[in-house]
């Protein structure tokens, strides 16, 4: 029995192929957020990245999936879920492609962000394709489904990015989208069809472009002078005109948004809720912090421990099951407690593991110094998203729900990007001093150690302070029904996976 609700539908028995479509994009767009992690020091070597460009095969994806993300969204709305999925599945496919046969840096930090848009297009799209081919009755077991794909592919990433490394180069962790791409579309073509009767002339006059092009660039400017400070001070001219361009781009960005956009990317009358704007900031913090420990412990796995890349992914698995107990746990309490009780435990957890973890000493087991520090983190993180979710779309009305989550996932991802950009700098700079400052000369493993040790040091800070914003979240305590129950829980596995 088809679906009347939604023109044009196939038949019930292609709801399947339907939701497989969808689960396997959304797999795509988190596998590549953790993928390259372990890859990192083999294309630093390889392509001659610096110390401190190193991030940007990270952040160049981030910051991007995070300034078209909201964008995105808007666009399924407008254009239809068929054209922007194969719209995005293209461009993922084509930029991966690309970016394997990268010769240098700038030829794959290039590629990295053009992934990160076509994952800014896809990502919502899947959610779309959702909605509108499973009725109510079936809608939350989908959803379900998609949410577990999407946690497998944040599992999967740093394992699949350890063999792919170890066994062939780090070039099949981009390749390796290729066939899956390839896949997707024809099966698009062949399966899904298109969510509107018509597309309405004028459409476009509802996307925000000119909103999600002045924040990434502005935000991309900021980051770029931030990481600049290693051969550039603060006070010269260079650093210095690219702050003025950040500051720039991002008061035309609150311009854009405020007067001109008909359709604002981010709407600023949302931060009025102080459950919503609290939020905000917690996650911005987290996301900061957050960010790092993936990062530093990959590189200090590689190298100061000279673990292979196969290991380093491995060594990731049981954080990735312990992000997923903790969202377990923080679904079932939440109704208990409410969110800011949980918000302050989540957030001193993990203040506690990043303490930890700026002790590891460069002579270090993975089972005394890495396994609990970081599983104590990751359980934090499981713990954190739920209530943050839960806070971010009480304050706001119920048709702006999914607006506020995507402003609570875009604060996360921004968060990231400067959080990395800062703590790389700081733990570059530490390096350095290590390297030149010392009777008797230390060693370059001593000196990484010492870099990533103060990152750390910093991280702790980061997630104090959003321990300290806490306390703007109201006392907010979440409805006990099973429907809000089942939604909270796919949002906190979905948020726990990107």
């Amino acid at each position: 029995m088809s679906n009347p609700a939604v023109p044009g539908r196939r038949p019930q028995s292609h709801d399947g192929l339907i939701l497989a479509i969808a689960c396997v994009a959304q797999f795509m767009v988190v596998l590549d957020v953790s993928i390259v992690t372990v890859a990192l020091p083999s294309i630093g070597r390889d392509l001659h990245y610096s110390a401190t460009g190193l991030q940007w095969v990270v952040n160049a994806y981030v910051l991007t999936f995070a300034g078209f993300l909201l964008l995105g969204g808007r666009a399924a709305d407008l254009f239809g879920q068929r054209r922007v999925y194969l719209t995005g599945m293209t461009l993922f496919t084509v930029a991966s492609l690309a970016g394997g046969f990268a010769t240098d840096s700038a030829w794959l930090t290039s590629a990295r962000a053009v992934q990160g848009v076509a994952g800014a297009i896809l990502s919502p799209a899947t959610l779309t394709i959702i909605i509108t081919t499973f009725p109510a009755d079936r809608r939350a077991r989908a959803l379900g489904i998609w949410s577990s794909v999407a946690g497998a592919g944040g599992a999967a990433g740093s394992i699949l990015g350890g063999v792919l490394t170890s066994a062939l180069s780090w070039r099949w962790v981009l390749f390796v989208n290729i066939p899956i791409g390839v896949a997707a579309v024809a099966a698009t073509l062949a399966w899904l069809p298109e969510s509107r009767d018509r597309i309405g002339r004028g459409a476009a006059a509802g996307l925000d472009i000119a909103g999600a092009v002045a924040v990434t660039a502005g935000l991309g400017a900021l980051i770029y002078a931030i990481i600049g400070t290693d051969t550039h001070p603060w006070g010269s001219a260079r650093t210095l005109s690219l702050l003025g361009a950040a500051v720039v781009l991002l008061a035309a960005f609150a311009v854009i948004e405020l007067r001109l956009a008909s359709t604002p990317l981010m709407p600023f009358r949302l931060f009025r809720s102080r459950s919503l704007s609290g939020a905000n900031i917690v996650m911005f913090l987290v996301g900061a912090a957050f960010f790092s420990m993936w990062y530093f412990l990959s590189l200090y796995l590689q190298n100061v421990l000279g673990e292979s890349a196969l290991k380093t992914g491995l060594a990731f698995l049981p954080m990735g099951v312990t992000i997923m107990i903790g969202a377990q746990l923080s679904s079932r309490i939440l109704p208990r407690v409410g969110v800011r009780p949980l918000l302050q435990v989540g957030t001193l957890v993990a203040a506690g593991g990043f303490a930890w973890l700026s002790t590891i000493p460069i002579h270090a087991s993975y089972w005394a110094h890495v396994f609990g520090p970081g599983s104590l983190i990751a359980l934090a993180l499981g713990l954190l998203f739920t209530p943050l979710a839960a806070a971010a779309t009480a304050g706001v009305a119920v048709t702006e729900a999914g607006l506020a989550s995507g402003v609570l996932n875009t604060a996360r991802q921004i968060g990231g990007s400067l959080g990395l950009a800062v703590l790389a700098t700081i733990a570059t700079d530490r390096t350095r001093a290590a390297l030149s400052g010392a009777r008797p000369v230390v060693s370059q493993a001593t000196a990484l150690n010492d870099g990533y040790s103060r990152a750390f040091e910093v991280a702790t800070v980061l997630i104090l302070a959003a321990f300290a914003a806490s306390f703007m979240v109201p006392a907010i305590r979440a409805r006990t029904t099973p429907a809000a129950g089942a939604r909270q829980k796919n949002e906190a596995k979905t948020d726990a996976a990107t």
